[in-house]
């Protein structure tokens, strides 16, 4: 009988294949694996020859774009891959252990005012779990694995994802002593139209669940906008407008008082989630269920009832 010549798929061919995926561009792939593109392109054509079907369209000007048999092996490409993880863990005993790395990705002021302290508690009970913090101005794509975790301002309207519901965080209208005492004097909202305000660009806001300031002060007069709610906070701090600014933000910062308290406030909430093919990893979990232990014990924090961040126990 003659003998079969196809190949076996490898597994590492399959990760070289994630990555393109994520990655968008085999060039891209090839940095975040830290190997040269020849490698990349190597490591496709032999899984591409293993499985019998063409996974990628190749071309100059697209780069490497999936086709229909590359979109079905996605799935099972990353129920391997999870699968692959949580083996590790239990057979290394990192599961018990809670080891690995795990990154978030998360909104700036959440990410530098709230996240960033509870992952040092957080890391003083688990050492051996080493943490990514993405505070950026934009949303992370959890598709791609620009994170293993994403604290959103919205929840995600579709994909295979754990989500829950964080948190609820209020925001509210600040401004400098010294602004109210050289301005004229805000009594009631009607008085905010003879004021100045720092806003978000708009256009390139990157969820509507920014643009209050339109909705508590409509044709609110904003000089000076920035894509960076830290931006807009410092700016604050200058003393020549208002903002609208998270209280776990200005709460607490002696130089900022709110303006029309009772009349001028919103509450947002904060969403996490993560893939299901992660739910079976002990690190990403537990990660995800300590910023939710804490999100629950800093809700006066996060709803601007209390100034400072409780420490963690």
């Amino acid at each position: 009988m003659q003998k079969s010549t196809k190949q076996q798929a490898n597994w590492d061919d399959l990760r070289f294949f994630l990555e393109v995926v994520r990655a968008g561009t085999a060039s891209a792939a090839a940095k975040r694996l830290g190997v040269d593109y020849t490698t990349v392109a190597r490591r496709i054509r032999a899984l591409e020859e293993a499985m019998g079907a063409l996974l990628f369209d190749k071309s100059r000007s697209t780069g490497f774009t999936l086709t229909l048999d590359g979109q079905q092996l996605v799935s099972h490409a990353e129920a391997m891959e999870g699968a692959m993880q949580a083996a590790c863990e239990q057979v290394s005993g990192t599961g018990s252990a809670l080891s690995g790395h795990v990154r978030i990705g998360c909104t700036e002021a959440f990410g530098a005012y709230f996240v960033i302290p509870q992952m040092v508690a957080f890391q003083d009970r688990y050492p051996n779990i080493s943490i990514d913090v993405l505070p950026v101005p934009h949303f992370v794509n959890l598709s791609r694995r620009e994170a293993d975790i994403a604290i959103t301002l919205e929840r995600p309207a579709r994909g295979p994802y754990i989500c829950t519901r964080l948190c609820d965080y209020k925001l509210a209208l600040y401004a400098t002593p010294e602004y109210l005492a050289a301005q004229a004097p805000i009594r009631r909202r009607e008085d905010l139209r003879e004021h100045r305000f720092i806003n978000y660009v708009q256009d390139l806001a990157f969820s509507a669940q920014l643009l209050y300031l339109d909705e508590m002060v409509p044709g609110a007069s904003s000089p000076l906008r920035s894509t960076s709610v830290l931006a807009q906070y410092h700016a604050a701090l200058q003393g020549r407008a208002l903002a609208i600014l998270p209280c776990f933000v200005a709460a607490g910062d002696p130089r900022l008082q709110p303006v029309l308290p009772d009349e001028i406030s919103v509450v947002r909430q904060f969403w996490m989630s993560y893939s299901e093919d992660l739910r079976r990893l002990k690190r990403v979990t537990g990660v995800a269920g300590y910023l939710a232990e804490r999100a629950r014990a800093c809700e006066d924090f996060l709803l601007g009832t209390a100034a400072t961040l409780s420490p963690a126990p």
